[in-house]
């Protein structure tokens, strides 16, 4: 599995280009803006984009969406209750920034334990609604390859874990469908006990593991 991350406007979230080293077949998540170093990448590395996942429906995680998708033809995931977000400005956040986003309607609604396949690989979706009522992570148990984090165990599982938990924090409950008791037992029940040497992508910020979270994280 190759992992490349792109840090992309307008809040500085985390894109991850997602592919199967043996097939070339990829995945796109969380493409929040600068649609042109995206396509670049996927150019470069000649790859072909299976899906274009979106961990909730927030802008800075949704906003290339629209000219990746026409771009790929690939078709659009999300959980099933941020669907709603994707096309309108009030429910993404994006009314609130200098440009609006609508993004195209979902091709495919995610639910806890479906799986994302692409070439060799397959992510399995985890629900953690919290942060969002539809909000998710990613989880594959035994990454290889470029992907593995400098340091991290040969085999070690990775977690996608869009704003649901951070290094040293965990993601905000204080914005439309948010709820911080939902967001709190969704990553203690559902991410912290995944195996420590997990290693976590974010939505933002640096990539840490679950066991680092477990011991240190001052909000779990």
């Amino acid at each position: 599995m190759q992992i490349k991350v792109l840090e992309t406007p307008p809040l500085d979230a985390n894109c991850y280009i997602v592919a199967c080293e043996k097939t070339n077949a990829a995945v796109i998540i969380d493409p929040g803006g600068n649609f042109r170093e995206i396509k670049d990448v996927i150019d470069h590395s000649e790859l072909s984009v299976k899906a274009i996942i979106n961990t909730h429906g927030h802008v800075d995680h949704i906003g290339a969406n629209g000219e990746l998708k026409q771009a790929t033809g690939a078709p659009l995931l999300i959980g099933m209750a941020d669907a709603p977000m994707l096309p309108e400005p009030s429910q993404n956040l994006s009314a609130f920034l200098a440009e609006q986003v609508r993004s195209p309607e979902a091709d495919r609604l995610l639910q806890d334990g479906d799986c994302v396949t692409f070439g060799e690989e397959s992510l399995q979706v985890i629900a953690t609604p919290g942060h969002t009522k539809g909000g998710l992570c990613l989880y594959s148990p035994a990454a290889t390859g470029a992907g593995a984090r400098s340091g991290a165990r040969l085999g070690a599982g990775v977690l996608f874990s869009g704003d649901t938990l951070f290094a040293g924090s965990i993601g905000r409950s204080d914005l439309p469908s948010g709820n911080g008791v939902e967001l709190v037992e969704s990553i203690r029940q559902k991410l912290l006990t995944l195996p420590d040497d997990t290693v976590v992508y974010p939505g933002h910020g640096e990539t840490t593991t679950i066991g680092e979270e477990r011991r240190f994280n001052p909000f779990l």
